[in-house]
């Protein structure tokens, strides 16, 4: 017993203690942790376990901005910028497993992120940052109110929603956001010249007021002549 003791003293005179060397669980089943870089909008890198890693956000999806193929997507900065303003802005920030595989294809630890008690997918959701995606029983725990936030932005039509079907099930479409912002109708009064191509392929600009003005659907709508000229288009009076 005396040697058992002394072993103990030992230990303890030398600084050694018998606290545990992983990260600590808290009653709620998450873990307090160190961001080391935000990459993206739903993935950064942590300290876990004392080594970094990156983590990918359980059940959603931003644009990209340094995708291998599709490079920088549309609201892709934005989405990265707003996920590192939640996570700066915290002072703690948490991570909650599911009951599913902890690994992706990529080997990058899935998680649920908290800053300071807030689900940060469910920010991301709600301001229209986010889709939900990647939906792989059983890591599930979540969806339902996932779901929920989505929703919400999207009757609001704000962020990836405010541009018609941008945000797909299957990703991202760049052209449809492109072909929104290229056709989006400004109707107030300093950009109310209606661009048109005809069936023979010519550009023709309507100026308000000209005979076949109200009769003509435009393909593109500017604010000044200079600009439909400028664009290709020639008056409807030559």
């Amino acid at each position: 017993m005396k040697p058992f003791i002394l072993l103990i003293s030992l230990l303890l005179l030398s600084g050694c203690t018998f606290s545990e060397t992983a990260d600590t669980v808290n009653s709620e089943g998450r873990t307090a942790v160190e961001i080391t870089q935000v990459i993206d909008g739903d993935t950064v890198k942590i300290i876990y376990e004392g080594n970094e890693t990156t983590v990918r956000y359980l059940l959603v999806d931003t644009p990209e901005t340094n995708h291998p193929r599709f490079g920088e997507q549309p609201l892709g900065q934005e989405a990265t910028e707003r996920n590192r303003e939640l996570l700066e802005q915290a002072e703690q920030i948490e991570i909650e497993f599911d009951d599913g595989d902890r690994f992706d294809d990529y080997d990058r630890l899935l998680a649920y992120f908290y800053a300071d008690g807030e689900s940060v997918q469910e920010q991301l959701l709600e301001e229209g940052f986010a889709r939900v995606a990647y939906v792989f029983p059983p890591n599930t725990r979540y969806v339902d109110q996932f779901r929920e936030a989505e929703a919400e932005a999207k009757d609001a039509e704000i962020g990836i929603w405010e541009f018609e079907n941008y945000s797909t099930d299957r990703g991202f479409n760049a052209d449809a956001y492109q072909q929104t912002e290229a056709t989006s109708i400004d109707t107030d009064d300093d950009c109310r010249i209606k661009g048109n191509i005809n069936r023979s392929g010519n550009k023709i600009y309507h100026l308000p007021g000209s005979p076949s003005y109200e009769g003509t659907n435009p393909e593109q709508w500017f604010c000044t002549e200079q600009q439909a000229r400028d664009a290709g288009f020639r008056s409807s009076g030559q």
